[in-house]
């Protein structure tokens, strides 16, 4: 015996209807600046991600019209766009703030207090995951790593950095967002709207005054690998074996100096192994913490 659909609690429904396309203005200032897009590449379809880039920066998310307007330039299909926009996460589906405000909770901002800044921001602002303030000025998330933890924890506002945040700053930083006051990124350009980071996204200049040269590059903590693979190094800590006992004191007063390869964690410091010591072929004179 066989049940129909309607039996089994399915609902067939309608299907969707084609999203409604733009208004002719909007329509073709958009071509026009979707031209300049594709002109940078020599096959027209990897001008997908900069072109969702430039339709959320219209709407503020991507919508079922600004996909549909990627599909027709880039002679493709909807189904094929929205493959692409529901992979990235950096493309809103819904509705979105002024300032996407994304609290990085993976290891070490986590466990460097970033579950407890988002915890706080939720209370706070009275918003879950992904959801956007009643004042449509903050969308809050929490997000995967972004490439600083030696600043952790983070916070980023519009993909612009704020560092070594704390539950107090970061509620700080978020009332200012919605009451208009000037925030600055702990390095980075100056923060502008999610639409018109979106627009920079899509491969257009920012065009305000001094933005450019404020980008800057990496923060001095990121820098530090680079400069001791270079052999710049600074005088660094000395560093006790495990079983703590003092290095003997340079005799002349000069500052230990290691080199680039030279761990520099006292859990790194050597022991006596069977390599080393073969009176002692089993391993480590002494367990961890004996």
């Amino acid at each position: 015996m066989t049940t129909s659909s309607s039996e089994r609690g399915v609902s067939l429904g309608m299907p969707e209807l084609p999203a409604p396309g733009y208004p002719d203005d909007v329509r073709a200032r958009l071509e026009t600046d979707a031209r300049e897009i594709i002109s940078r590449y020599p096959d027209s379809r990897s001008a997908l991600l900069p072109l969702l880039h430039l339709v959320q920066a219209e709407e503020g998310h991507v919508t079922r019209t600004g996909m549909r307007f990627c599909a027709d330039v880039l002679d493709l299909t909807t189904a094929e766009v929205t493959a692409v926009a529901t992979f990235y996460t950096m493309y809103r589906r819904r509705p979105s703030g002024d300032y996407q405000v994304g609290v990085c909770t993976n290891t070490l901002c986590a466990v460097m207090g970033g579950d407890a800044i988002f915890e706080a921001l939720q209370d706070h602002l009275g918003v879950g995951n992904g959801e956007t303030t009643d004042d449509g000025k903050v969308t809050l998330e929490h997000i995967e790593c972004n490439a600083a933890c030696d600043y952790a924890p983070v916070v980023m506002v519009n993909w612009e950095f704020f560092d070594n945040q704390t539950v107090q700053s970061a509620k700080r930083l978020v009332d200012d967002l919605r009451v208009g006051r000037t925030v600055s990124p702990t390095r980075g350009a100056p923060l502008c709207t999610f639409k018109e980071t979106a627009r920079i996204l899509a491969g257009f200049p920012d065009e305000r005054e001094g933005a450019v040269d404020a980008s800057g590059s990496a923060g001095p903590a990121s820098l530090v690998g680079l400069r001791l693979a270079r052999g710049e190094t600074a005088p660094a800590r000395v560093v006790h074996p495990r079983d703590g006992g003092p290095h003997d004191a340079p005799q002349d007063g000069a500052v230990h100096e290691p080199s680039p390869t030279q761990h520099l964690s006292s859990h790194d410091a050597p022991q006596d192994t069977s390599a080393s010591d073969p009176a002692h072929p089993a391993g480590p004179t002494a367990e961890e913490g004996e």
